[in-house]
């Protein structure tokens, strides 16, 4: 299998990349959808909530985590998640950014 070869791309356009990679499993994005409809740090609610095998929900969060969208802090014996705020807000803005680009300037096709 053939590298990725990321260091051809700028940092932003590898930011980018791995902001869209979230969106890419609809697993993450309800556990983002049930994270952000919950008040409160979700512990163990998740695997009846979304209906996945613990070890594939504990893979996306491992993933969200990864990215920085969610935090998790340990309560006795589990891990509790809530989203990061500031990552949160920081994708919002380069992603905005992003798709926000001016197609007006293309006369083609």
């Amino acid at each position: 299998m053939g590298l990725a070869k990321t260091e051809l791309y700028t940092d932003l356009q590898n930011q980018i990349a791995l902001f869209a990679k979230v969106f890419g499993h609809p697993a993450r994005v309800a556990i983002l959808e049930y994270l952000f409809n919950t008040s409160t740090c979700v512990c163990g609610d998740l695997v009846n909530e979304i209906g996945l095998a613990q070890p594939t929900i504990s893979q996306h969060l491992k993933e969200l985590k990864h990215l920085g969208l969610i935090k998790g802090s340990v309560e006795g014996t589990s891990v509790c998640y809530c989203i990061d705020k500031d990552n949160w807000t920081e994708m919002k803005n380069v992603m905005f950014d992003f798709l926000d680009q001016d197609i007006s300037k293309t006369d083609c096709c």
